[in-house]
């Protein structure tokens, strides 16, 4: 397998997360799935981002792959862990800037406002974009000072 992408989501991004998951395997990569596991209208954003965010913070993995309604809860938790750069995106030039300009590490998709088709594309774009460095660099740096 190749590069372990940890990967989750709450119940409104539960559907676009299992086809994430689906295309990553596609692609190559092991996702590892924090969950959920089955839909629960009941469980909460922050269950699923912290461990994604951890495993990114720690090193463990060099990204992760978030989904929630607006995406600006996943958002909210995972930003808080340190050298995560979490970069909400609802299209491919967001994901592509997020990418170029501040080497975002996880990627969170709000699955109210994409459609399967297009969190995949999404995905795919931010998935193969670098980092350009340069003058993002420093700026990159000064966010964990």
């Amino acid at each position: 397998m190749g590069e372990k992408i940890f990967v989750g989501a709450d119940h409104v991004g539960f559907n676009l997360k299992n086809r994430l998951v689906d295309e990553l395997k596609k692609l190559g990569y092991e996702p590892i799935d924090v969950g959920p596991k089955k839909l629960d209208p009941a469980d909460d954003y922050p269950d699923y981002a912290k461990p994604v965010a951890k495993a990114v913070s720690s090193g463990e993995v060099q990204r992760g792959v978030l989904t929630c309604g607006t995406g600006l809860g996943m958002s909210y938790a995972a930003n808080r862990f340190p050298k995560v750069r979490a970069a909400l995106a609802w299209n491919e030039q967001i994901a592509e800037l997020s990418r170029e300009h501040g080497d975002s590490n996880l990627l969170i998709l709000p699955a109210q406002f994409v459609s399967e088709e297009q969190g995949i594309n999404i995905l795919h774009k931010w998935l193969e974009t670098g980092f350009e460095g340069g003058r993002h660099q420093r700026r990159v740096e000064k966010i964990d000072k």
